[in-house]
């Protein structure tokens, strides 16, 4: 290949491959937790898996009522500073996850956990934007997301070993490892020079903040762009389900499913977020996330259809092409628009609120895809598929309102409080 090929894959600035290198580190610490965590929880933690559902709800709950508040610090303190501090915050949650033991004490970590969590993803927006301007902005996320999905599958890999051995410590270091990997990140982010992201860029309190967002026209996008991240769910639970209830592909061919989508985001995330260089493009590539999966779903509908093992693992490996780039455009186009229509003076607030849409489709999105979708057999495929085509035809509206000057409402309490 040649070396055009593999400096695509780059980022430009010192800052951006500095920050590459952070998501990596991060990503396979959470590839060892994501690899192992369901072990942990039984063997070492002591759970049933109906404890660790409960205890993972209340968490996601936690987080989900945190996230916002966080964000407002992030733009009190600087979103560096305050994504140095989750980093920090996660990794002593890991190290205390080793010794704690039942429910109570592990819902208590989960929750301290969720909190961190759940901040993380928009500080990390909000400190990735920084280290670069304009249009390779979007390129330089694009390599962030493939990094963080190549982490991902590295650290899963890692874990494989210990997890051979069958014992509390090996899980225990699984853990300890995340942890560790939580704290080199936090270092690095100490010697990342960024002035926008250490800038105090709204100085009232948390609760202020969040009080004062009245901006409905975002809350739109937040609402659209949750309802697209569906495709999270269905990779890691509609389409698995659906396979073995309704088709007849031999449950050993599942995992290939999940390598088709993690390669192609690796090595085509980069490509298809060019389109967002274009005018307009992060709307066009919200609406093309929105097509794929109508016709992710269109796919799965039928594809209990053929009686060969063969053909019905065809038509899955189709839906799962559609979903993987239903999933590349709709976060190139989601995280394009987020930071392009969020005041410069509140990024924080507003990729927080952002980020909640995301959450929220993790709460509600298992019991819609099992207890309506799959529930509802190729008919329920058929509505979701529907309601993905709305959703696509509703992004030019949105993002119209979205730019058109704000309302004096909107406007007037960020005035009051900057001042």
């Amino acid at each position: 290949m040649s070396r055009s090929f593999w400096r695509a894959y780059v980022p430009a600035t010192p800052n951006g491959r500095a920050f590459a290198v952070i998501s990596l580190v991060n990503a396979i610490g959470t590839g060892l937790y994501l690899a192992a965590s369901a072990v942990f929880f039984v063997r070492s933690v002591g759970l049933t898996p109906a404890e660790v559902g409960t205890g993972l709800a209340v968490s996601g709950v936690v987080g989900f009522l945190t996230t916002v508040p966080i964000g407002a610090a992030g733009d009190r303190f600087g979103a560096r500073r305050t994504l140095i501090a989750l980093q920090v915050w996660r990794a002593g949650g890991f190290a205390l996850l080793c010794l704690v033991h039942g429910l109570v004490g592990f819902t208590l970590v989960s929750c301290a956990l969720a909190a961190a969590e759940a901040a993380t993803q928009p500080m990390t927006q909000a400190v990735a934007s920084a280290t670069v301007a304009g249009a390779d902005r979007t390129r330089t996320m694009a390599i962030i997301r493939t990094v963080r999905n190549a982490g991902f599958s590295l650290g899963a890999l890692l874990a494989a070993p210990l997890l051979t051995a069958d014992s509390v410590w090996p899980y225990r270091a699984i853990v300890l490892g995340t942890a560790a990997a939580f704290v080199l990140s936090a270092v690095m982010l100490t010697r990342l020079r960024l002035d926008g992201a250490d800038t105090v860029q709204h100085k009232v309190g948390p609760l202020d903040a969040v009080r004062g967002f009245r901006d409905w026209r975002y809350g739109l996008l937040t609402v659209l762009n949750g309802f697209l991240n569906l495709h999270v769910t269905i990779l890691s639970v509609g389409l698995p389900l659906w396979a073995l209830q309704a088709t007849e592909m031999p449950a050993g061919a599942l995992p290939f499913l999940v390598l088709v989508n993690t390669l192609l985001s690796i090595v085509l995330q980069v490509p298809v977020a060019r389109i967002a260089e274009r005018p307009d493009g992060a709307a066009r590539s919200l609406r093309l996330g929105g097509l794929a999966l109508t016709l992710c779903c269109a796919a799965l509908a039928v594809s209990g259809a053929p009686d060969s093992a063969w053909a019905a693992a065809a038509v899955l490996g189709l839906a799962c092409v559609l979903l993987t780039f239903g999933e590349m455009w709709q976060a190139t186009g989601g995280w394009e628009l987020s930071y392009e229509c969020a005041p410069e003076d509140r990024k924080g607030v507003y990729l927080s609120v952002f980020s909640l849409g995301g959450t929220g489709q993790r709460i509600a999105g298992p019991a819609l895809i099992t207890s309506v979708v799959i529930a509802g057999g190729p008919l329920g495929w058929v509505g979701l598929a529907a309601a993905f085509a709305l959703a696509a035809l509703l992004v030019t509206p949105v993002t119209r309102l979205l730019r058109t000057p704000p309302p004096a409402e909107v406007a007037a309490p960020v005035e009051r409080t900057a001042s």
